[in-house]
């Protein structure tokens, strides 16, 4: 008895093109997924600094003075509540703390300007968090809000760390912004140009939050950055 050979059927063109069509549809999907992802970061950065600003606006509004600049500290938690909670103060004169707006220093508070900016906001309810969280920058306690790109918000006054910047008075900033959405958040604020206008870009250096001084050029989309916005 002779066997009959199979013949042997491979994929015809039409179910290869199907084949591609559901690939494609696939990795359609997930690119819009990452850029909505994204695209919800950069809408929360852009609410967070503008947050800030509102929160600080309406302190000014409520108690005549900037939050980190009131005080003395005694004064502060006399007002009861949460304020009770509060460990450091302003002077009751002077400025928001001046410099880099992720470390503690700056007047007028012999160290402790931004703690003490934050804790005040949210010991009176003009933000969220514990109003006793004093530590530093990736410290458990650490009175820095997080941002969504897993860096922190700060705030600043004249910044020092962005030499002959057009930018005065008071800012609120957010470091560990990658390139594509500093420029994003640039653009929806402000001109979409890190140097000029009421928004204004550092470069960072990847992981940290202590922005190297100058302000950057251009945007670069393999750069992470600090941007700040005028309040």
């Amino acid at each position: 008895m002779q066997l009959q050979r199979r013949k042997q059927q491979g994929f015809t063109l039409i179910e290869i093109a199907i084949v591609l069509v559901i690939i494609g549809l696939l990795l359609g999907g997930v690119l819009k997924g990452q850029q909505m992802i994204e695209n919800a970061k950069v809408k929360a950065v852009i609410n967070d600094l503008q947050g800030v600003s509102a929160a600080t606006h309406a302190y000014y509004d409520t108690y005549h003075q900037y939050p980190g600049v009131d005080g003395p500290l005694a004064t502060l938690q006399a007002r009861g509540g949460a304020w009770a909670n509060i460990t450091v103060a302003g002077t009751g004169a002077g400025q928001v703390a001046s410099g880099s707006p992720f470390n503690a220093g700056g007047a007028p508070n012999a160290g402790n300007g931004h703690i003490a900016f934050f804790q005040a906001l949210r010991a009176g309810g003009f933000l969220s968090g514990n109003p006793n969280n004093a530590g530093l920058v990736g410290a458990a306690n650490s009175a820095f809000p997080n941002n969504s790109f897993g860096g922190v918000e700060g705030v600043t006054f004249n910044p020092a760390f962005v030499p002959n910047t057009t930018l005065t008075g008071l800012a609120a900033c957010a470091s560990q912004v990658p390139g594509q959405s500093a420029r994003a958040i640039d653009a929806q604020l402000d001109d979409g140009a890190p140097g000029t206008g009421i928004v204004l870009a550092t470069q960072d250096a990847v992981g940290t939050n202590t922005p190297p001084g100058a302000v950057a050029a251009a945007y670069n989309e393999t750069q992470t950055y600090t941007i700040c916005l005028a309040m």
